[in-house]
Parts: structure tokens; C-alpha cells; sequence
């Protein structure tokens, strides 16, 4: 089991910046998995945001977030975060870190990942 848990969801202005941050415990091996940001705005779906392989060396991005966002992970801290910057009001949601074991490709699709945080609000005003 791993248990993931959001923090770092704030009210910003259009143009500003946050970083996300996904701690996960339990009894496994943190490096071993895939890890994923998605995020749901309301009345919408659950949308991928970024993902990143189990070793770091792969990452995609969704093309609504390409080079505002980046993804990275400290596999010594069991810790996943999301630099978002020249955030914009479309942006707005909740976003939930995910996690599976291994590296499938579908990084997109919310159905791959076993593992769930409860979210953190993001909110960006115009």
C-alpha cells in the first residue's frame, strides 16, 4: 500500500507561480514507481497533468502545461512535486498526485494509477 498525500494548493493571481508536493508513505520501494499529477476542475473530468518514470528519466506533460510546468521527484524523500508557473485561470482545480508500479506509457490515463492523494485546491484568478 502507499498513501500519498498533497500539500502546497493556494489562491494566486493569473501569471504566478506554486509548487506542488506529493509526499508518499508505506511499506515499498518509492523508486519503483510511476508517479502523476492530475487535476479536476469543476463539473470536468480528471485531466493528466505530468507524469514522471520510476527513475526520473522520463517525464510527459500534458500540452495545456508544456513549458509552464515541471515535474520532478527526490526518490531519498518519497516526495513528488509540480513547479507551476505563469499559472493561468484554466488552471484551476483540484489536483491529485497517483502513483502505479512500473512504467506503462499510458501516463495519461487515470485508470493506469493504483495509488491516490486526496488533492490540494489550486486557484487562479484572473
Amino acid at each position: 500500500q502507499v498513501q500519498l498525500v498533497e500539500s502546497g494548493g493556494d489562491s494566486v493571481q493569473a501569471g504566478g507561480s506554486l509548487r506542488l508536493s506529493c509526499v508518499a508513505s508505506g511499506h515499498t520501494i518509492y523508486s519503483r514507481y510511476s508517479l502523476g499529477w492530475f487535476r479536476q476542475a469543476p463539473g470536468k473530468e480528471r485531466e493528466a497533468v505530468a507524469a514522471i518514470a520510476p527513475e526520473g528519466r522520463v517525464t510527459d506533460f500534458a500540452d495545456s502545461v508544456k513549458g509552464r510546468f515541471t515535474i520532478s521527484r527526490d526518490n531519498a524523500k518519497n516526495t513528488l512535486y509540480l513547479q507551476m508557473n505563469r499559472l493561468k485561470p484554466e488552471d484551476t482545480g483540484v489536483y491529485y498526485c497517483a502513483a502505479r508500479l512500473g512504467y506503462s506509457g499510458r501516463w495519461y490515463d487515470p485508470a493506469d494509477f493504483t495509488y491516490w492523494g486526496q488533492g490540494t485546491q489550486v486557484t487562479v484568478s484572473s
